[in-house]
């Protein structure tokens, strides 16, 4: 035993030491990688072998308790039990060292490549470690070279490979023909020894060959053109029918016209006609029938040259064409299952919380819920901006669980789209900036008659963008945002309600006419109008003293700012109303200084009835002395 242990622990070591060249063989291409992998590889060895020491040590003291507990005389009892619980405790500690031998083991595969045996498509065997001047690689194509050769030789017999030892391990022979050696190092990878890895190399090696010969006879070449022309026979039958089936479905859409077949709408839109729809679900019974006829020549193409083991790797690539692209997907989808939950949990999470701002921008809007200085009309424009916000935020948390989100390309995209909307979309955030401006602003709301720049009307719609203004002449006027806010804004709707909306129209009278009258007059016809306020009452200004008449402004207070045009229509007509009724003439003195003789400009209406026209009068101031 200790003999064995000795051997065990010299080769142990031979491993430990021929690692490195081994790693170095694997893969020559990233040498700092290989660096940090046969670091790795070499600690972890020398822990295998410092279990290994352990174990021996163990087992030369389990030996020794054993001989104790032998030659222990039947009445010392207790020193008996103390034997026998160190014994338990010695065994426990060697399964206890194989379990973690095994890991480690275990952990060393991920830094050393394996090379398969497969001389046939299946492996046989794979190589890890060299042996002598050959990398494991090199043993592998030499393996595997060998045993083709024995496919080869028609004296064949599965029974001539031999297990011989040798100084170095053991040798697979064939006749005088090395096949493979094994050794102690190949043992150690598969968890066992030198003679059983070799015996089970003999049997998957005979396994192999039998079975590569065999599929190579004259009688199984015979049974595989049996099996190509059951295939053929079978995919033609299918065929057949699958034309049969589809031809009668086509005959049934044709009859269906107008009977079962009647188009489609949707409410009052058609959206196929009986004829649109018969045309496409013909074509669609068409395309299905040459798909199910090509999936069934695909699936059939693999079988045959399945059949025959010299066209097998035809048939694994057709069937890797579908089934390898379609692995991947599911794979991918699978392995994108906990990311696709945590979407979901925060698609849900996201979509509650813009329930909550929304549901406090309905309070506020309808005047539930007031905070001071935060008027109602302020509410839309900021859950629009924080809805912007929170969405945007749920982009930037979700970003890095959509699928492709670390790939080059998915970043390069993303960085374009970006470029695009910042260069392309300068303008419209002018605009965005100057419509969040005008609204925290209060220069306007909906239903305010205001005048921009040289455009008077209505605000029918205010946006982020622009704003629509619609005239008294119901044109519709739409103005950037940018453009108001670089402009000034007339609200006249903005303090009539509180206060009333002044509206005014001048007059001019001549210097004949007593102030005090005019004054009285024009305040009747303000009193006259309708929609104009009683109190504040009206009031006039005398804006100038002219060289031949004084100009008279009348000022009244009006509630709807948005009838101007008929305030102001009445306003004039009672003017020319009230001053007509009183026989004061509304015109220019210029005028006036010429109608001397001529019919007065007042409506004959208004005339008395014993009005004579006044004759055009001469008079000569140059009297003869």
């Amino acid at each position: 035993m200790k003999k064995t242990h000795t051997l065990f622990h010299i080769w142990l070591a031979f491993l430990l030491f021929s690692i490195p060249s081994f790693s170095y063989s694997q893969d020559q291409k990233v040498k700092t990688e290989d660096s940090i992998n046969l670091d790795s590889l070499t600690n972890a060895m020398l822990y295998v072998l410092k279990i290994d020491s352990a174990r021996i040590a163990d087992s030369m003291k389990r030996v020794q308790l054993e001989e104790e507990l032998l030659n222990l005389k039947t009445s010392d009892n207790l020193k008996k039990q103390d034997l026998l619980q160190e014994l338990e405790r010695l065994k426990s500690s060697h399964v206890r060292e194989q379990q973690s031998r095994k890991n480690r083991i275990d952990s060393l595969r991920n830094f050393v490549k394996g090379f398969p045996v497969n001389p046939f498509g299946d492996t046989i065997l794979t190589v890890y470690t060299k042996l002598g001047s050959f990398s494991a690689k090199e043993r592998a194509e030499s393996i595997a070279s060998r045993i083709k050769n024995l496919s080869n030789d028609v004296f064949f017999n599965p029974d001539s490979i031999k297990v011989e030892r040798t100084e170095s391990g053991i040798d697979l022979m064939f006749r005088d023909m090395i096949i493979l050696s094994v050794t102690n190092h190949d043992a150690l990878w598969m968890y066992t020894d030198e003679i059983s890895l070799a015996q089970m190399h003999r049997e998957k090696i005979k396994n192999s060959v039998t079975e590569h010969r065999k599929s190579r006879s004259v009688q199984t070449i015979l049974k595989g053109f049996g099996m190509v022309l059951l295939v053929l026979l079978v995919l033609s039958v299918i065929i057949y029918f699958v034309n049969r089936l589809f031809k009668f479905t086509s005959n049934w859409i044709s009859l269906g016209k107008d009977t079962v077949f009647k188009g489609v709408k949707i409410k009052d839109y058609e959206l196929f006609t009986a004829e649109r729809q018969v045309n496409f679900l013909s074509g669609l019974n068409n395309i299905l029938r040459w798909f199910i006829i090509i999936l069934a020549v695909y699936i059939a193409l693999p079988i045959l040259f399945g059949i025959f083991p010299w066209t097998k790797g035809i048939a694994d690539t057709l069937l890797g064409y579908i089934l390898n692209p379609l692995m991947r997907v599911l794979r991918a989808i699978w392995n994108y299952l906990p990311n696709l939950f945590t979407i979901i949990v925060l698609v849900f999470l996201f979509r509650y919380v813009l329930k909550g701002v929304k549901y406090l921008k309905s309070e506020i809007e309808s005047g539930s819920l007031k905070i001071t200085g935060f008027y109602p009309e302020w509410s839309n424009p900021t859950y629009q901006i924080i809805r912007l916000l929170i969405i945007a935020f749920f982009f930037v948390v979700v970003f890095p669980y959509l699928p492709g989100s670390d790939s080059p390309v998915f970043q390069g995209v993303s960085v374009f789209l970006g470029f695009l909307f910042t260069f392309g979309s300068a303008g419209s955030l002018s605009n965005i900036i100057a419509g969040l401006v005008l609204t925290y602003m209060r220069a306007f709301k909906i239903g305010d008659r205001v005048r921009i720049g040289d455009v008077t009307g209505d605000i029918i719609e205010k946006t982020l963008l622009v704003t629509r203004v619609r005239t008294i002449k119901n044109e519709d006027i739409t103005i950037p945002n940018s453009n108001i806010m670089s402009s000034h804004t007339i609200n006249y709707s903005s303090s009539s309600h509180d206060h009333g909306l002044i509206i005014h129209t001048t007059v001019t009278i001549g210097y004949d006419v007593p102030w005090k009258t005019v004054h009285a007059l024009l305040v009747d016809a303000a009193l006259s109008t309708d929609l104009v306020q009683k109190k504040p009452a009206p009031f006039v200004l005398q804006t100038s003293l002219d060289d031949f008449y004084v100009s008279y402004q009348i000022n009244a207070y009006t509630s709807e700012p948005n009838k101007q045009a008929m305030i102001y229509s009445h306003l004039h007509q009672n003017i020319q109303d009230k001053f007509n009724e009183s026989g004061v003439e509304i015109m220019s003195p210029h005028y006036r200084a010429t109608r001397d003789g001529k019919l007065s400009t007042i409506p004959s209406d208004y005339l008395p009835k014993d009005y004579i026209t006044p004759s055009f009068r001469v008079e000569n101031t140059n009297q003869s002395k």
